[in-house]
């Protein structure tokens, strides 16, 4: 028996509900179950003070100061790549075969596994060039991991803006890259901002990759070639080697609202900077 438009809709619009609540659900019951175990430990000294007794009594102050450093350095050296390696796609070539190569080489970098990069950041950075485990060998292998996100979520903004605001500036004299910079960019903004956004989050919450090129070391760091141990890498140590669960569960609340301050800071500056645009 055939269901009528009306009752297909409603049982549509109910299912696909039902799954939003469910995958929702989910997400609220691993962060309420993490800060119901985790926020109790949470103290101004643990955020000051240094790791002590492998990660068994102190804080986690070099924890923060590394992870801030990797993800610095990865951000810093990927944005631009990723950025300008979008641009290139989306608004200089015509598509071709060369083209697509490059697409599907990006598409399957994306989905390399993050301890690829891990031993490709090993081999390069750490034995080869002889940077050592390090934040520099931490934050370069990151931005090689996540630059494919920011390549393809940059180039997917680019080509969502209207072809008329090209013809429009084309045909007022405007050359390809004054097209590009002041009519294509500022409304594809936001999009690039979602893509670098997304690596930040990725960056933040990654271990593979920063075990092997950036080291587990408990100091703090002094210098971009000193090795360094990030929230994530803390946190699988202290759960993985039942050092202090407490710990390893306030760290792990920590990172989850440095995560969530993130996205909420970057998603409010790219709305007023959209706002100042129009």
């Amino acid at each position: 028996m055939r269901l009528g438009p009306r009752i297909a809709e409603l049982f549509a619009k109910i299912f696909l509900f039902g799954i939003t609540l469910f995958i929702v659900g989910i997400l609220l019951f691993i962060i309420l179950f993490i800060l119901k175990n985790g926020a109790a430990h949470i103290s101004w000294k643990f955020i000051t003070m240094p790791i002590e007794d492998m990660g068994r009594s102190g804080g986690i102050l070099a924890t923060i100061v590394g992870t801030g450093l990797i993800v610095l350095v990865a951000i810093v050296v990927a944005t631009p790549l990723g950025v300008s390696s979008a641009i290139y796609l989306a608004e200089y070539t015509k598509g071709g075969r060369i083209t697509e190569v490059i697409r599907f080489g990006i598409n399957c970098l994306s989905a390399v596994p993050s301890i690829i990069f891990g031993l490709f950041g090993f081999i390069l950075f750490v034995e080869t060039l002889g940077f050592g485990w390090s934040i520099l060998s931490g934050g370069l292998s990151l931005a090689a991991m996540v630059l494919p996100t920011i390549i393809s979520t940059a180039e997917e903004a680019l080509r969502s803006v209207p072809i008329s605001y090209r013809e429009v500036a084309r045909s007022l004299g405007a050359t390809r890259w004054q097209t590009v910079s002041k009519a294509v960019i500022p409304y594809a903004l936001p999009g690039i901002l979602t893509g670098i956004i997304l690596s930040i989050g990725r960056a933040v919450g990654e271990t593979a990759v920063v075990i092997f090129t950036a080291g587990t070391a408990t100091q703090m760091p002094r210098s971009l070639l000193d090795s360094a141990r990030t929230m994530a890498v803390h946190f699988y140590v202290l759960a993985r080697e039942g050092i202090s669960l407490d710990n390893a569960y306030a760290t792990a609340t920590l990172l989850i609202c440095t995560i969530l301050i993130v996205n909420a800071s970057a998603y409010m500056l790219m709305h007023r900077l959209m706002r100042g645009r129009r």
